[in-house]
């Protein structure tokens, strides 16, 4: 359930409108199933293969070919489900979705319209600053995809690749609860973190691996609450569907876009008509596709070749005790086991394979020193050269070595950086490098002391300015620092620094 401690953000205003409107947002997010088989074949999944090379029989709707449920597939849907908390229905059925594309060899699609798989459930999307929105989640059906029409390869044919044809698929279709451009993107992204630590889908968007569609519409202030009350969508107004959105920039836009159309055509006296649109980025606008069907337009039927799915409460029992700790989770966990700060927390758990890291480097040691060098030295230098943390070239066990060494005294942090960049360059275990280069830490006071005595010896005058003005002590660490080559322990300089010059 949402956390209390966090505040509700404040619905979308659109400026520069003659009146006030809101943005009322729904989200239907196409996530495919990670299975290396199809949702009704055993044929491949693999994306990237030669066109029409990943098809069976069944796939292209060959005669007498009958389609069987990948069983993984319906055990990653439960997955998806019991890590939204939602409802898992025990019994589920297919139903065909008729229509007619040249990419669905069929003629129609396997869907669930009627009996999902998946009820109601929910996910928590920060916007930061303790500011939160509960999406709520109404269904989750597993369907197959569709092939693929290629217009760009000869001027006078369209080709066909059939390859996609029966991908498995999850719909995730959320309520209303989404109030504008910012926490749509983010919703998609907390929807993409959780499917990704779940390991149901890699949320590839690229790949086409997790496509939205986006349900816009606008109200006036307080028709929101109305419908809450009521639960009568026409206080919501008319809503468009912009289809098939792969970009959590572009999804943004085309609600900022499409908010800004409808208010200018109720504006001006019209009536915005319900239908399914298009974005283009190039453009900055949306485009009718077509007028948008309502389920008798598909005329939904049970499918014939498919039984009533019947799954059993142990089954999901077992599924859900095996569930892996998931973002919010963990955040919770980073924040109080390593005593890091809100943001910092969120960062790390990003993605399952930075929060793995961090806390291979942070076991055992300084969990606030170790997020700071995770984030700012290694995530820095790494986005800097456009590379995945899997592909870091210093091993958590590396910088755990650097941080040990920084809390034994071994090193400063000045010394500490120097070393980090070898051991991002060269590679190397942390303490060899420092005994076999002298990197190592001067602590011995003696010698510090010596040091700053020369320095205060030769710069009388730089003395008298400092008695007057204590804040100029700090050049005479700087000069410290600067005769030991760095490494002078700074703490033991200016300790020694203050003592000898009377402050």
């Amino acid at each position: 359930m949402l956390d209390l401690s966090y505040t509700t953000p404040k619905p979308k205003t659109i400026a520069g409108a003659k009146h006030d409107w809101e943005l009322v947002i729904g989200m239907e997010v196409h996530a495919q199933i990670s299975s290396n088989a199809k949702l009704f074949s055993g044929a491949s999944t693999t994306f990237g293969a030669e066109p029409n090379s990943n098809v069976a029989f069944v796939d292209a709707a060959m005669p007498g070919m009958l389609p069987v449920i990948n069983e993984f597939c319906v055990e990653q849907a439960v997955r998806t489900g019991l890590g939204l908390k939602a409802e898992i229905n025990l019994t589920s059925a297919f139903d065909r979705k008729n229509y007619f594309y040249p990419d669905s060899p069929q003629g129609y699609q396997i869907s669930q319209l009627y009996h999902p798989i998946v009820g109601e459930g929910e996910v928590l999307v920060e916007m930061g600053d303790g500011v939160a929105r509960l999406v709520r989640i109404e269904r989750i059906h597993i369907e197959q995809d569709a092939g693929k029409s290629i217009h760009d390869m000869d001027p006078n044919m369209s080709f066909i690749d059939f390859n996609r044809t029966g991908v498995p698929l999850m719909e995730i279709v959320s309520r209303p609860d989404i109030r504008g451009p910012e926490e749509a993107a983010a919703y998609v992204t907390k929807l993409r973190q959780i499917l990704r630590y779940l390991g149901t889908s890699d949320g590839n968007m690229q790949n086409g691996n997790l496509r939205a569609d986006v349900n816009v519409s606008v109200c006036r202030p307080g028709d929101y609450e109305k419908y809450q009350e009521t639960q009568d969508f026409s206080h919501l107004g008319t809503r468009c569907e912009i289809k098939n959105m792969n970009s959590m920039r572009f999804i943004q836009q085309a609600i900022e876009v499409e908010a800004r159309r409808q208010i200018a055509i109720l504006e001006s006296g019209g009536v915005v008509e319900q239908e399914t649109r298009g974005f283009d980025p190039e453009k900055g606008e949306t485009r009718s596709q077509r007028s948008k069907e309502e389920a008798h337009d598909y005329r939904y039927f049970p499918d014939p070749d498919l039984l009533p799915l019947e799954i059993e409460q142990a089954w999901v029992d077992d599924i859900a005790a095996n569930l892996p700790e998931l973002p919010d989770e963990k955040k919770a966990r980073f924040i109080k086991e390593f005593g890091l700060s809100d943001y910092d927390a969120s960062v790390l758990t990003a993605d399952l394979e930075s929060a793995s890291y961090f806390e291979a480097v942070a076991q055992g040691r300084d969990g606030k020193l170790a997020a700071n060098w995770v984030i700012n030295e290694l995530f820095g230098r790494l986005k800097k050269e456009d590379h995945a943390i899997t592909d870091s070239p210093v091993s958590p066990e590396q910088l755990g070595g650097i941080i040990a060494l920084i809390t034994k005294g071994d090193i400063s942090g000045k010394i500490a950086k120097d070393l980090f960049e070898i051991v991002y360059t060269e590679g190397g275990d942390p303490a060899e490098i420092v005994e076999a280069r002298g990197m190592k830490q001067v602590t011995d006071t003696g010698a510090i002391e010596t040091a700053v005595d020369e320095i205060i010896a030769a710069n009388p005058a730089q003395v008298e300015k400092a008695k007057v003005n204590p804040k100029l002590a700090g050049w005479f660490v700087g000069q410290v620092m600067k005769a030991t080559g760095g490494k002078a322990n700074p703490k033991a300089v200016n300790e020694i620094v203050a003592s000898k010059l009377g402050l």
